[in-house]
């Protein structure tokens, strides 16, 4: 997704473009083609901001760059033909989603190349047992450690309290720990 340097097509200059995302979001669910062109420039810097973000905790001489991953990610949210957007925050934590799925899928290819066979429980692998013993923990973690969405913006996603989600994120976390950390930490 290159970043946009004119205006999206169908504007003029005099014209001003809504930087109210849940607003635009919600037309483009509905249908409106001209809501997406707005939306780019709008949430861009954050997409490249996220994806900076995961990459500097990624290895040394990790051969995706930052643009590549906006770029594979954004064009993931585009093809959600049937995404409900429900606000800014609802879109970031897809976004967020859509980057570690392809960090993930890209240290496989990765490590299937180099041969690496290694015993280990990854955290997408102990995030996925998560998500199947409880859901909305799982979703926590997603929205909090790979969305970077506070506290209230996990709630108003997730539509529960402040509350809940900090308790979900308290215990998903020492689950995750514990899982991570191998036999010994399982008492087994």
């Amino acid at each position: 997704m290159p970043r946009p340097t004119t205006m999206p097509e169908g504007l003029s200059t005099g014209e001003t473009v809504p930087d109210d995302v849940s607003a635009l979001l919600r037309a483009w669910t509905d249908g409106d083609q001209r809501a997406l062109a707005r939306i780019t420039p709008i949430v861009y810097d954050e997409l490249h901001r996220l994806a900076h973000y995961y990459l500097k905790r990624e290895q040394a001489g990790h051969s995706l760059q930052t643009t590549a991953l906006v770029n594979e990610a954004y064009m993931r949210l585009v093809d959600y033909k049937r995404m409900q957007w429900q606000n800014r925050a609802h879109f970031m934590a897809a976004a967020a989603q859509a980057m570690r799925r392809i960090l993930v899928d890209h240290a496989r290819r990765h490590n299937v190349k180099r041969g690496a066979g290694a015993e280990h429980v990854s955290l997408d692998e102990a995030l996925t047992g998560l998500a199947e013993r409880a859901p909305r923990k799982a979703q926590v973690v997603e929205l909090r450690f790979f969305g970077g969405l506070s506290v209230e913006e996990t709630a108003e996603v997730l539509r529960v309290s402040p509350i809940t989600v900090m308790r979900e994120w308290k215990s998903a976390k020492a689950w995750l720990y514990r899982e991570l950390a191998g036999p010994t930490a399982n008492g087994q």
